[in-house]
């Protein structure tokens, strides 16, 4: 059990380091030459001196205030040399009695503190000081950066916590699209099959021109023509339409040239509900017999899309293949399955391979001829991710 007096806390007790001396004191044959607060000039023998200050006597006649500062000068003699220093001194002390003055240096430069410091620590080792030492230490930088106070930003106002915050969010932010865009650009090299090209097609009908002549069209600027709406109308010689149905009397030269001179009008007309997607032969220009007029695609029917890719990517473009395709005008990703695939050869012995998709959703006609953007992705998904999670029970 202890006693009382063990158990006491000792309040009186303190470290060496609270009370031991923060510049060493030594002995240096030196003089001051101050100014005192009445403006007499003094000389004074340093009694010691150290890097923060010096002790000199001015005798009890001369007191100084606590407090007060004095310009000055310290001299020393080096290698028959004398050496002068301007100080600014502050008075720490004064005994009334002896007329000891302690004093502390103000504002002193770098080169003042190395000066000092060298001074000291020569007359501590025993070292003599010569005045090329002293030049020398003049010449070198004998300071260091202050360190970085790292106190967590708690020096920091609310504006500069806020704008670090801001900035380092915006290096985040710009970090992540870098990677996002890095990410994105090896998975479309590595796992996206892009087709060389794309098109929207439908299975549709033709018009031919039934007999050599011109053409000029009556399709309204809708496009759309119901069954039996007349479509264009072509004009033919003639002679054109009498041919093959002459006989000798009829073709004499004045009768050919009277028969060539005349023209006989016909009508072209829908053999559906359609919608033309293109006329082939422009308004006025001659068409031969059995040219394609027009392109119509009967109204409701779907169009799909024809793509072509390269033979090396055989394994990625099998039928029942799902694939992604975009139409040129469009922002929307359409979805799709292949369900033909078919070789191309060309006189090269090289190969592309043509694959007909049929669109998950419905694509309306009026796409057809339009290019479009075919991919097949092979890499794993955003979904099959998540069911491979979901299959390993996270």
């Amino acid at each position: 059990m202890n006693s009382p007096m063990n158990t006491a806390i000792n309040t009186n007790v303190v470290h060496e380091s609270e009370a031991q001396r923060q510049h060493a004191r030594v002995k240096i044959p030196a003089k001051l030459r101050f100014v005192d607060s009445t403006g007499t000039a003094l000389i004074a023998r340093v009694e010691d001196l150290s890097a923060g200050g010096l002790c000199f006597n001015a005798g009890p006649q001369k007191p100084l205030t606590v407090g007060t500062v004095h310009k000055g000068r310290l001299q020393f003699v080096i290698d028959n040399l004398g050496l002068a220093m301007d100080v600014e001194l502050q008075v720490r002390s004064y005994d009334r009695q002896t007329g000891r003055i302690g004093c502390q240096f103000q504002n002193l430069d770098q080169q003042d503190i190395s000066t000092l410091r060298h001074l000291i620590t020569s007359h501590l080792s025993g070292d003599i000081v010569t005045l090329g030492e002293v030049l020398a230490t003049l010449q070198r930088d004998n300071f260091t950066k202050a360190r970085k106070v790292k106190d967590g930003g708690s020096g920091m106002t609310a504006f500069g916590r806020l704008r670090a915050m801001t900035f380092s969010f915006a290096i985040f932010l710009v970090g992540l699209a870098a990677f996002g865009f890095i990410f994105k650009s090896v998975y479309g090299m590595y796992f996206v099959s892009h087709a060389q090209a794309g098109l929207v097609s439908v299975s549709g009908m033709n018009v031919t021109m039934p007999r050599d002549g011109t053409v000029q069209s009556l399709i309204k600027p809708d496009g759309i023509a119901a069954k039996g709406a007349p479509l264009a109308t072509f004009s033919t010689s003639m002679l054109d339409v009498l041919k093959g149905h002459l006989d000798e009397d009829q073709l004499q030269p004045a009768k050919v040239e009277e028969l060539f001179g005349k023209q006989m009008t016909g009508t072209l007309t829908s053999p559906c509900d359609c919608t033309v997607a293109q006329q082939l032969v422009a308004d006025g220009q001659y068409a031969s017999k059995g040219d394609v007029i027009f392109e119509l695609v009967p109204k409701g029917s779907e169009a799909n899309v024809e793509a072509r890719f390269s033979y090396r990517q055989f394994g990625d473009v099998r039928p029942g293949t799902s694939v992604n395709f975009q139409i040129a005008g469009e922002d929307q990703i359409r979805t799709g399955k292949i369900v033909s695939s078919t070789s191309l050869k060309s006189s090269d012995l090289s190969s592309d391979i043509r694959v007909q998709i049929k669109p998950d959703a419905p694509l309306d006609s009026s796409f057809a001829g339009r290019p479009a953007e075919v991919t097949s992705n092979r890499g794993p998904s955003l979904s099959w991710l998540i069911n491979k999670a979901m299959a390993a029970g996270l």
